[in-house]
């Protein structure tokens, strides 16, 4: 019998959309804690076929079921046509609950999405967070293939993320004609996992990729949109010295950045594990600011000095600083940037993330383990 795992999103008694990547379990999820719903599946294609060739047949399909009060439209951005239609049925029917789901933003972004701003909340699943995973995550595992919940407990799972790679880009890039030179995106991929876990230099990344500043930007625009990746921006509330002024960037899962990341004779181990260490620490705090629901943010602290902090948590729940450090050993000269942000903000709390197994107490800085530290990030706890 397959284990189900409870995940940290809360559901509203109101509508609501539902974003995440492919494979982050959104309509497992639905299955097994929304009962008695009617449910739409887009990627069906005699679904898609019927509503597309007449949107208003999802009004006969729903008033054909007066006991239902949950409808399910999954993957609403395959057909944007029909938040027209649930927007009028929300007028018409106020008992009725939608739920959208959505695996991209692009498309709800150009055609319609206001429509039901106020009237449908936004929700995110994430992949999956250690606290939730609990005595099954294990922390050097998921560190090689990532938290994604369609691959995690595939037998194969390095043959599993390749597919889901190229079978993503394939649906969602080449079918849906989101770039004209396919074979231009695919080359920028493999020069975008260079900059994960780096400030983000678009100029450096065209002239790599070989296709000029604006493409290359519109490229990154795809994988925002796609929810494939996101920016971490400067913390620059109450700055005191001068500051760096490009964002960071993330893939949205580990296990997807090592699978796009090249490796050969020329690529350090280090520097790939260095920067796989830091995405899995990033996608944690992204989904704990987005769970939480209560406007924090994440940020990273990098000043024109070089000094740098990975990351700024800075909300109503918390301000911390960590510094992840892709090491066993930790010394005080690893603790200099923690110091100098301590100097400037000491209303900050201060935690460096590493390999090693003990937990430490140095200069007044609590070192955590990695493992450790990501299974206590739960949305319920202060970070």
């Amino acid at each position: 019998m397959e284990t189900i795992i409870p995940r940290m999103v809360t559901f509203s008694n109101s509508s609501f959309f539902l974003f995440g990547p492919r494979g982050t379990g959104k309509s497992t999820l639905l299955k097994n804690t929304v009962k008695n719903a009617l449910w739409f599946d887009l990627l069906d294609a005699d679904v898609f076929q019927n509503l597309a060739a007449r949107p208003e047949r999802l009004t006969e399909r729903i008033n054909a079921e007066p006991k239902i009060r949950k409808v399910i439209i999954d993957e609403i951005q395959k057909l944007p046509e029909l938040l027209d239609v649930v927007h009028r049925l929300m007028e018409e029917r106020k008992e009725l609950l939608f739920i959208l789901t959505g695996s991209s933003a692009r498309k709800l972004k150009r055609t319609g999405t206001d429509l039901l701003a106020g009237r449908a909340i936004m929700k995110s699943l994430h992949p999956f967070m250690a606290a939730e995973l609990g005595e099954k995550f294990n922390f050097e595992n998921t560190l090689n293939i990532g938290l994604l919940p369609i691959i995690l407990f595939h037998p194969n799972p390095g043959q599993a993320l390749r597919t889901y790679v190229s079978l993503y880009l394939k649906e969602e890039v080449q079918q849906e004609g989101l770039t004209r030179n396919f074979s231009n995106f695919v080359r920028f991929l493999e020069t975008a996992s260079f900059s994960h876990a780096a400030v983000l230099n678009v100029s450096n990344m065209a002239r790599e990729c070989g296709v000029d500043r604006k493409t290359t930007e519109g490229y990154i625009s795809i994988l925002e949109d796609l929810l494939l990746a996101f920016r971490v921006p400067v913390f620059t509330k109450r700055a005191v010295r001068g500051l760096a002024a490009h964002d960071k960037f993330f893939f949205f899962d580990t296990g997807v950045y090592r699978t796009l990341r090249p490796h050969g004779p020329l690529d350090r181990v280090s520097e790939i594990d260095g920067a796989a260490l830091e995405g899995l620490v990033a996608q944690h705090l992204y989904a704990w600011c987005g769970y939480r629901e209560d406007d924090s943010r994440l940020y990273y602290w990098r000043t024109r000095g070089g000094l740098e902090v990975d990351f700024i948590v800075y909300g109503p729940s918390a301000f911390s600083a960590i510094e992840v450090k892709n090491s066993r050993k930790v010394s005080s000269r690893d603790l200099r940037s923690l110091k100098e942000f301590r100097r400037d903000y000491p209303e900050a709390g201060c935690v460096l993330v590493y390999r090693g197994k003990d937990r430490l107490l140095i200069d007044n800085i609590l070192c955590v383990p990695a493992g450790e530290f990501l299974a206590n990030i739960h949305p319920d706890n202060r970070l």
